[in-house]
């Protein structure tokens, strides 16, 4: 579970970028200025993008209690892995969404808030099925099958035509993986003496180019998949793995390296199989390893704690909650939120560097 860019641009040139793209928008008459670049996002996977699936399964993985969410809009956990918004949330409002698209699972996904999407991502699931069996969480193959009893609620919504177009122009988004490696291979043996770090990553790129193609199937045509984040920098896997150094645990990151080049390569074969097919993988190791390496030049002060609790163990609302002792006061200098997951500043730096590389996917 977590949450689960090669190049940094400052803010000014993003903000340029988005409102050039606006602009061709406008010009070439398919929206006004206040319309998204694209009619919705639908997203698949983890925690890294779950906005409050799970508040509404039997699982302990939930963010549904103070401090999670503490800095988010209302002020209120929302189910969000993090103390404010993630990177999806921002990307959406950097494409012009005024509200997200909301949980599947949540009373909020009906009626017209079907037409700007759905969020499908369920905390401790993954790619590998048997991941969020052991979470009790919504298996990928499950949220395949929600998308398409959303499809069908969309249609009824807004009559075959119009849902099949919102469907094929939506930005789809797949953020999975983390839990796989952090969550299951890592700490379950009957994996890891089977398979090595690179053949369980071959496993599941192959479950990854399934899902894509059965989507495109389903009228997706573009697609961006998140790589994986720098699993070795993670608090919770220096605790765990590093054995008592207080750095990053450089095997980790080196399988989370080989699982994206993977990645990258099942993209372009997809891409040359698929003719109307979009697809980027978008680059998130690169700007938070970045972040972590390098914290004063993007405003942080702490990058081996979160600043949940003591910031090394804690996760979930189990043990981030309002119970938990020496939480930080000010999570903007922190690069983690949870010994997991990044904090709200974190995942703007994120979200600027994936604007950049998603522009093939919207324009």
């Amino acid at each position: 579970m977590l949450f689960d860019c090669c190049f940094f641009f400052d803010l000014s040139r993003t903000g340029l970028l988005i409102l050039l793209l606006l602009s061709s928008f406008v010009i070439s008459g398919y929206a006004q200025e206040s319309t998204p670049l694209v009619p919705a996002i639908i997203t698949f996977g983890d925690s890294s993008v779950d906005v409050g699936n799970n508040n509404y399964l039997a699982t302990l993985f939930k963010a549904n209690l103070p401090p999670y969410g503490r800095d988010f809009t209302n002020h209120k956990p929302t189910g969000r892995f993090c103390n404010g918004k993630l990177a999806t949330d921002i990307t959406a409002e950097n494409l012009g969404f005024t509200t997200y698209p909301p949980a599947y699972l949540s009373p909020q996904a009906s009626g017209k808030n079907l037409l700007i999407g759905a969020n499908f991502a369920s905390a401790g699931s993954g790619y590998y099925d048997k991941t969020s069996s052991l979470s009790h969480t919504i298996s990928l193959a499950k949220q395949l099958e929600y998308y398409k009893e959303y499809q069908g609620k969309l249609a009824m919504e807004a009559g075959n035509k119009t849902a099949a177009s919102i469907m094929k122009d939506a930005l789809y988004i797949v953020g999975a993986g983390n839990s796989d490696f952090v969550q299951n291979y890592y700490i379950n043996p009957l994996i890891n003496i089977v398979h090595t770090p690179d053949q369980f990553s071959s496993i599941l790129v192959g479950i990854f180019s399934s899902f894509v193609k059965d989507l495109y199937g389903l009228g997706a045509r573009r697609i961006g998949v998140t790589s994986l984040p720098p699993l070795g920098c993670l608090p919770l896997a220096i605790t765990l793995f590093g054995q008592g150094k207080n750095d990053c645990v450089p095997r980790l990151n080196a399988d989370a390296q080989g699982f994206n080049k993977k990645i990258n390569a099942a993209a372009s074969t997809l891409q040359k199989q698929l003719p109307e097919l979009k697809i980027a993988v978008l680059d998130i190791y690169t700007p938070l390893l970045a972040a972590i390496k390098s914290p004063s030049k993007y405003g942080f002060s702490e990058t081996r704690k979160g600043c949940c609790g003591t910031g090394i163990v804690e996760i979930t609302s189990f043990l981030c909650n309002p119970l938990s002792l020496g939480t930080c006061s000010n999570a903007t200098q922190y690069v983690f939120w949870d010994s997991v997951h990044p904090s709200q500043a974190a995942y703007q730096v994120i979200a600027d560097a994936v604007i950049i590389q998603g522009i093939s996917l919207i324009g």
